[in-house]
């Protein structure tokens, strides 16, 4: 039963992003919902701009259905807007995926990025590699 003039609080799917190497820039997070355009750039469903506080960045997602997902995400030093790669593909920036997930020779696929959200407040984990 909901009392009469309190709001229900809004679903939130959140990731704590760790081992941020400095507070320059900001962390920027995707989630994806589908196999197909995942990790790639401009095909998220969503995206989340977070500032650095402590080594650490919280990207949070609000009104979230419930589903599969996957989240990329990277620390933009210079405030860049997507991600850049050097020699052989790699990745310029610290970068990571939900589940820590990682790919032998370039990003992981989505089922190792995946999981399920049911819906209410979901904190997930992850950290950027450099």
């Amino acid at each position: 039963a909901q009392l009469a003039g309190k709001p229900q609080p809004a679903a939130k799917l959140s990731i704590t992003v760790t081992g941020v190497r400095n507070s320059d820039g900001v962390v920027r997070c995707a989630l994806f919902n589908s196999p197909e355009a995942f990790p790639k750039i401009g095909q998220e469903w969503r995206g989340v701009i977070a500032p650095i506080r402590g080594a650490a960045a919280n990207c949070v997602f609000s009104g979230v259905p419930a589903g599969t997902y996957a989240v990329a995400f990277f620390h933009a030093e210079h405030n860049e807007t997507q991600l850049t790669t050097g020699m052989f593909g790699k990745p310029q920036q610290g970068y990571g995926f939900s589940n820590n997930a990682t790919g032998s020779f370039g990003p992981p696929n989505f089922n190792a990025a995946a999981f399920r959200y049911d819906g209410g407040n979901m904190a997930l984990q992850g950290s950027l590699t450099y």
